[in-house]
């Protein structure tokens, strides 16, 4: 049987498969993403977003595959996918705000207008011929007028400090998005279309994934 390990920590990309039916394994990448993309940036110059965020998915997958847990080293089922989000506004990318005032810098910039949300997925088969694919899923985002007053709320929750772009579309700053153009589960960190994609790539359906009974 084939089993898809998440290489990362977000309850929102777990959720999303378990809503799909896909009960994954979970191991989380101690990659240093600040780190990662400073080695690229002196090696190739500036990357875009699609590819920024494709080459963190890419390595936290590296690194959880050279770090699986006791129990999986010589597991020979394993399908490791790694995703990582970044929001474009005015030709900048933003992960996760450092703090509560960055966030609200963020906000008042955010609001009323519209950014794209990038998302990259990582796909390592380990099975009998390893194999690696990827691609990025860009979703554009339109955002709410918010007043100073909502913006300084959102913040408080928290929130937006845990999340790339400073925002959720699948929790409290749901109602502060009003629209989307393209795949919302992308916005949440995890794009079930790609994925299928990149699974039929490897020979791998998502019903051969669904938990049984």
């Amino acid at each position: 049987m084939t089993r898809l390990l998440l290489a990362s920590a977000s309850p929102a990309r777990r959720a999303t498969l378990l809503a799909a039916g896909i009960e994954p394994l979970v191991a989380v990448s101690r990659v240093d993403e600040d780190a990662v993309l400073a080695a690229a940036h002196e090696r190739f110059g500036g990357l875009d977003p699609a590819d920024a965020v494709l080459l963190l998915a890419q390595a936290k997958v590296e690194d959880v595959s050279r770090n699986l847990p006791d129990e999986l080293e010589d597991a020979d089922d394993l399908l490791l996918l790694g995703c990582d989000s970044m929001l474009e506004l005015d030709g900048e990318i933003y992960g996760k705000p450092v703090d509560a005032a960055e966030a609200t810098t963020r906000w008042r910039a955010m609001r009323g207008r519209s950014g794209v949300l990038h998302t990259g997925h990582w796909l390592m088969d380990e099975r009998s011929v390893p194999a690696m694919l990827g691609a990025t899923s860009s979703t554009t985002v339109r955002f709410a007028d918010l007043s100073d007053e909502e913006v300084d709320a959102y913040v408080a929750t928290g929130e937006p400090l845990a999340v790339a772009g400073a925002f959720t579309i699948d929790g409290l700053g749901g109602p502060f998005v009003e629209r989307i153009e393209g795949d919302h589960h992308g916005v949440v960190g995890l794009s079930l279309p790609l994925l299928r994609e990149l699974l039929g790539e490897v020979g791998v359906s998502i019903p051969d994934l669904w938990r049984k009974a």
